[in-house]
């Protein structure tokens, strides 16, 4: 497995008292933001191996963590009356996961509020699994670079290695295969979500149907300027568009709507769906683009896609 270590990506540990006068520790978990994303094999297990430029946005969950004898979760936050077993235990897979690395890895009361879309194609559940690999790292003074950190995180799902350190760079293989860190401009961007949600095995199904497409290059260097990189994101999309779309139509009126938008240098979606991202020249460009869009009954929300927290 060939992962870098990445230091960790939140701001200095918050740390507040619990019950009983537990230090209740707290972590930052990102919406991880495919800005393009290539389907370039099928495996013989059935995994798809990817080709990915990934950033983060600045909306997120937050995850705190009380030391306690027995691993819990609760829920609260916009999304926790939809979010499922399926999101909500990637945080109890990920202790399992450690915690078998790792004989005797103290644990405790997890407290997920839930601001980012479920099943979303925007990382939520990896970003809460990565930030609770994080807040264990911390509690059981275990070093971040720890290569057991990132061989829980892939055991715990695909998208979660990319998460725990939450830095721009380009994924391959099935996500366990990260560059160092890119130094990219800030994106400002607003997120739409049509309040449908989109299974990634779904997706994939459907890719496969239509068959894997064909790509005679590889993603190669990423500019670093603002323009240069619009004009390079024009030329690397995300594969799994169509496939998103014939499972959910409603992602091309998403899609439809953010390219009808004044300003607009990009419009696509992200990851497997149903999350699309618009980008602009302007935080006040996406801050209108993100009124414009309101009252349609879809989750928007300006934000600006960065390298780094």
């Amino acid at each position: 497995m060939s992962i870098s270590p990445t230091p960790d990506p939140s701001p200095p540990l918050a740390r507040a008292r619990g019950g009983r006068g537990t230090e209740v520790l707290t972590q930052i978990a990102r919406a991880k933001i495919n800005l393009t994303l290539r389907v370039t094999d099928r495996r013989a297990d059935g995994y798809h191996e990817l080709e990915s430029l990934v950033v983060f946005a600045d909306i997120a969950d937050t995850l705190t963590l009380e030391p306690a004898g027995h691993v819990s979760v609760a829920v609260t936050g916009p999304f926790a009356d939809v979010i499922g077993a399926a999101s909500d235990n990637l945080i109890v897979k990920a202790f399992d996961r450690l915690a078998a690395l790792m004989p005797g890895l103290k644990g405790g009361r997890f407290n997920l509020d839930k601001h980012i879309p479920v099943a979303a194609g925007i990382g939520g559940g990896s970003a809460d699994a990565a930030a609770a690999l994080r807040l264990l790292a911390r509690l059981n003074d275990l070093s971040f670079d720890d290569a057991r950190i990132m061989t829980a995180a892939l055991q715990t799902g695909a998208d979660v290695p990319v998460c725990v350190g939450s830095r721009a760079c380009v994924m391959t293989g099935i996500g366990e295969r990260l560059t160092p860190p890119l130094d990219l401009p800030a994106l400002p961007a607003v997120l739409v979500n049509p309040r449908v949600a989109v299974a990634t095995r779904d997706v994939f199904a459907a890719l496969g149907r239509a068959g894997l497409p064909q790509h005679a290059d590889r993603l190669g260097d990423v500019p670093r300027g603002f323009d240069g990189l619009i004009d390079y994101l024009h030329g690397h999309g995300n594969d799994l568009t169509d496939a998103a779309i014939a499972c959910a139509p409603v992602v091309g009126e998403v899609l439809a709507a953010l390219r009808a938008l004044p300003g607009v240098r990009l419009a696509r979606m992200s990851g497997s769906g149903a999350t699309c991202f618009a980008i602009f020249s302007s935080a006040s460009e996406a801050e209108a683009a993100a009124r414009a869009l309101a009252g349609r009954g879809w989750w928007v929300t300006p934000t600006i896609l960065a390298a780094a927290p």
